[in-house]
């Protein structure tokens, strides 16, 4: 059953996903739109976050550009399956932790500083549980997390250009890594960023600006927990698209409603073929499925082979690992 939301706690969840307000009490903005004194939207996103509706108020950044991320996956056997999660959630970089229907059935992202971190961690998994692990690096986003519209009804626009790395800055590695855990719920949240890393206010919100601007910065807003909202019936989907017709594909389904993510990935030869990869979110089992047809043959993929990974458990879900192990931990 899906968390019962008052009009307000929609709107408050709806429409800010993405564009959170760049200045310096950014809650008394988003309060005067909603007719909100700045304590009581505090006090709601806290309370949403405690029943699980809201895993942060913070950024997504975009894969691979400050730090290093892949999709891993391992086959565990039945009776393994939670030993086997618990030790893949155990790693600090491990940020989404996933059970699908699949023999490969336990799915995860790697992130870290550098890709070294990233193998690192990989490698600590597979020797700790006995089991292959399988790395499936981004070759290209297709559609990036944007945000999740409640009602299922939009469809945000795909990846655009390329992200600028070249804005990167000293420290800014640092400011990331905080918005990955989440600002602190207080009135003044760029403030008390700024005084954790001993730097002015003014320049925490301008750095902030550049990475949004540069791409690097992928949304800054509310994080939000789409399987407590009622969106549990979620599917990866995976193509065996040919080389040669991968970008056509890959832009074609992201541009499809229903397709919340998609990207293209280095595939396995001889363990796994497939290249392109979607997210489909539905609350229902049928409405996924609807949703994929309809896709699929819009996209011109109704004839390639491919499979439908239904999530089953969520394990973990966190914000991304950028700088020390010991720094994102915390």
């Amino acid at each position: 059953m899906a968390m019962p939301l008052d009009s307000i706690d929609a709107r408050l969840l709806g429409d800010w996903q993405r564009g959170f307000p760049l200045v310096p009490e950014p809650f008394a903005r988003i309060g005067a739109m909603l007719g909100l004194a700045s304590p009581e939207v505090l006090e709601r996103l806290t309370r949403l976050a405690e029943r699980g509706a809201v895993s942060r108020v913070g950024a997504t950044l975009r894969p691979n550009t400050a730090g290093a991320s892949t999709l891993a996956a391992i086959a565990a056997p039945e009776w393994q399956i939670d030993e086997v999660a618990e030790r893949i959630g155990a790693e600090p970089g491990v940020n989404h932790s996933y059970l699908r229907e699949n023999d490969w059935n336990l799915w995860f992202v790697a992130t870290g500083p550098e890709r070294d971190h990233v193998e690192a961690t990989l490698a600590r998994i597979a020797a700790a549980t006995g089991l292959r692990v399988l790395d499936l690096p981004l070759v290209r986003p297709h559609h990036i997390d944007l945000g999740f519209a409640l009602d299922g009804s939009a469809h945000a626009p795909g990846a655009g250009a390329a992200a600028d790395v070249s804005a990167l800055r000293a420290g800014d590695v640092d400011i990331l890594q905080a918005l990955t855990r989440g600002l602190e719920m207080v009135a003044r949240p760029y403030a008390a960023l700024a005084l954790a890393l001993g730097r002015s206010e003014t320049e925490i919100m301008e750095r902030i600006a550049v990475l949004a601007g540069a791409g690097i910065i992928a949304r800054l807003g509310i994080i939000v927990r789409h399987r407590a909202l009622g969106w549990r019936s979620n599917a990866m989907v995976v193509w065996q698209v040919a080389p040669d017709d991968i970008d056509r594909a890959g832009a074609a389904l992201a541009a499809q409603p229903g397709v919340t993510l998609c990207y293209q990935r280095r595939p396995h030869a001889r363990l796994w073929p497939y290249n392109l990869y979607c997210m489909i979110h539905s609350q229902s089992r049928d409405e996924a499925l609807g949703k994929l047809e309809r896709a699929a043959r819009a996209a011109g993929l109704a004839d390639v082979p491919h499979q439908v990974l239904f999530s089953v458990r969520c394990y973990k879900q966190t914000g991304a690992l950028v700088s020390g192990a010991k720094e994102a931990a915390a």
